[in-house]
């Protein structure tokens, strides 16, 4: 976490920030990234360390409100006050020196290690998530595997990136970044993958100016490979959203080819389109999916289908940890059916010989093998075969959560 909190003097404003960024998030829902986005441009005299506070003490928050809210003894909607003293358990338990101000006058220390330790003995507090979430998960994984799950997934990730190679290599970029002093490394099986040794602002680079690279977690790397596309075919990306997934398709297929990138957020496709100028992929076409038109023109068309599907998001908690509080259960039963949807509608663009990917950056067997199950037994998947399938699970990959078939149409 941060390496200089034994020694770190709290600051007014960045705390004041902090609390305030936590009443959005946490009284009006708003998202987290977006909140700290905002915060981070409060006052441009901060330097790279006090937003590094304000971003990792509001994410910390976010993470552990449960057990943090329990400890303090308060409950929601908190107001400052309330926040105040979720804050005092935060610097206690990081071993901060709390400062002399009024907010942490009567704050009890050793009142707030106890019940650390003794809350740690229950995993809902200790890992701090709603109830739900833990009989659902101990349901679907069982209660080793989740318990050791739940652990990795309140851990802070790391930053990947995903060397474009249509502009340079996965070496020169690693060369061009050390002389910036950003350190990395290889990722054993992730072809184009560099991991941060330590966090840095890598979006202020010439090279992410010129398209050299992008964020992509190293489990996500592993899609648009798993996809065996090959330069010249015509590959469908149904829900493409703002592309990370395409770009690295596109750098794949080495610009030679179609890739149609559909979506029904037309908005993200823009942000693709930005993206894809900036990677130097021409081989890209945008469809918003606003009827079944656009799905229907491509029947039997494709070489390649990637069902990116929209999913309980229960594998990147460490990116999200604000989902852990957004997500309700009636919505993973809700987008089960989604998924359905979308793999019956969407094999059909897949032509006679022709592969498909489906895959989730969830952990749940229920939302990845049951829904392949599903499909293979319907009619739509009777001319189907399940090639292979990989399960990411965080605690033994140290990346994110997710779930990838191949799925190959017979031929004829």
């Amino acid at each position: 976490m941060h390496p200089y909190t034994k020694t770190m003097r709290l600051h007014r404003n960045l705390c004041f920030a902090v609390i305030d960024g936590l009443t959005l998030i946490f009284n009006e829902g708003k998202y987290a990234d977006k909140v700290i986005q905002q915060l981070l441009k409060r006052d441009k005299r901060w330097g790279a360390r006090d937003r590094g506070f304000v971003a990792e003490t509001t994410y910390d928050m976010v993470r552990w409100k449960r057990l943090y809210a329990e400890i303090a003894e308060v409950k929601e909607p908190f107001d400052r006050e309330n926040l105040w003293r979720m804050f005092a358990v935060w610097a206690t338990l990081k071993g901060v020196k709390l400062p002399d101000w009024k907010y942490f006058e009567s704050t009890p220390l050793r009142k707030i290690k106890g019940r650390f330790d003794e809350l740690s003995k229950v995993r809902k507090f200790k890992e701090s998530i709603p109830d739900w979430m833990d009989e659902l998960c101990v349901k679907e994984l069982g209660k080793e595997l989740w318990t050791k799950e739940i652990s990795a997934l309140n851990e802070q990730a790391d930053v990947i990136l995903r060397v474009n190679t249509l502009k340079t290599t996965k070496e020169k970029l690693q060369t061009q970044l050390f002389d910036l002093d950003i350190e990395t490394e290889f990722i054993k099986d992730h072809t184009n993958a560099l991991k941060l040794r330590e966090r840095a602002n890598v979006f202020s680079t010439e090279a992410f100016k010129n398209g050299h690279f992008e964020v992509q977690d190293a489990s996500s790397q592993l899609v648009a490979e798993f996809l065996d596309v090959k330069p010249g075919m015509r590959v469908v990306d149904t829900c493409a959203g703002a592309g990370g997934k395409t770009l690295h398709i596109a750098s794949l297929m080495e610009n030679k080819g179609q890739i149609i990138a559909m979506d029904i957020y037309e908005n993200k496709l823009h942000e693709l389109k930005r993206r894809a100028k900036r990677n130097g992929a021409h081989n890209i076409e945008n469809r918003v999916i606003d009827s079944t038109k656009p799905i229907k023109k491509l029947y039997d068309k494709a070489d390649r289908v990637l069902i990116d599907a929209p999913c309980s998001g229960l594998g990147v908690l460490r990116r999200n940890p604000d989902a852990k509080w957004k997500l309700q259960p009636d919505f993973i039963e809700k987008i089960k059916t989604t998924q359905q949807d979308i793999l019956q509608q969407y094999s059909r663009m897949v032509k006679a010989g022709g592969k498909m990917v489906y895959a989730t950056c969830s952990i749940l067997p229920s939302e990845n093998q049951k829904q392949v199950n599903t499909f293979l037994k319907s009619e739509a998947g009777a001319n189907f075969t399940l090639i292979k399938d990989k399960k990411i699970l965080v605690h033994k990959s140290g990346f994110d959560g997710f779930y990838m078939a191949l799925l190959e149409r017979k031929q004829n």
